[in-house]
């Protein structure tokens, strides 16, 4: 089976990645101790990461250190720079590392965001699966998951999960 681009992400019930000045706090409504909401097994089946820059430094910025470190991560930047580890900053075009990345035989690719980078996949319908988890909060303004101005795309809804912190998982696959 050939590798999927799979967006993974979390997003307010009205559409927000993140709340103005990439605040991510609405987040933590939905923290339970134990609970990881399928991110570990979902973790097991991707061996590469797909982040933009600004993601990356939100991370830096708040982490110790880099998390995925087990994996083979692409930043994609306007900014070449040089490689940390498995950590690549990729200022090529995102279209051709997609594409080089999924005829490549391996586990899937895991598409962590930010907004910048799932318009430009959904642009070119690169992403093949959805795992978005809802939290229960309208936060009314900030980062969008999806942009106005890219192409109509029909998907297939694969499962869907109830929690009882009022998170919902939605699964689908184009």
């Amino acid at each position: 089976m050939a590798r999927q681009a799979i967006l993974y992400i979390a997003t307010s019930l009205d559409g927000y990645i993140a709340k103005p000045n990439d605040n991510l706090d609405f987040l933590s409504i939905v923290e339970k101790e134990g609970e990881d909401y399928g991110y570990a097994d979902f973790a097991k089946t991707v061996d590469t990461v797909i982040m933009g820059r600004k993601t990356y430094d939100w991370i830096m910025k708040y982490a110790p250190e880099f998390y995925h470190d087990d994996k083979t991560s692409f930043i994609i930047t306007r900014t070449a720079r040089p490689s940390i580890g498995n950590t690549n900053f990729y200022a090529g075009n995102i279209k051709e590392l997609i594409l080089r990345l999924k005829s490549e035989s391996g586990p899937n690719i895991f598409i962590e965001g930010g907004a910048e980078i799932v318009h430009e996949l959904l642009k070119e319908n690169l992403i093949d699966e959805f795992v978005i988890s809802i939290i229960p909060i309208l936060v009314g303004d900030g980062t969008k998951l999806f942009k106005d101005g890219r192409p109509e795309q029909e998907l297939k809804l694969i499962s869907t999960k109830q929690f009882d912190t009022g998170l919902v998982q939605l699964h689908y696959k184009c």
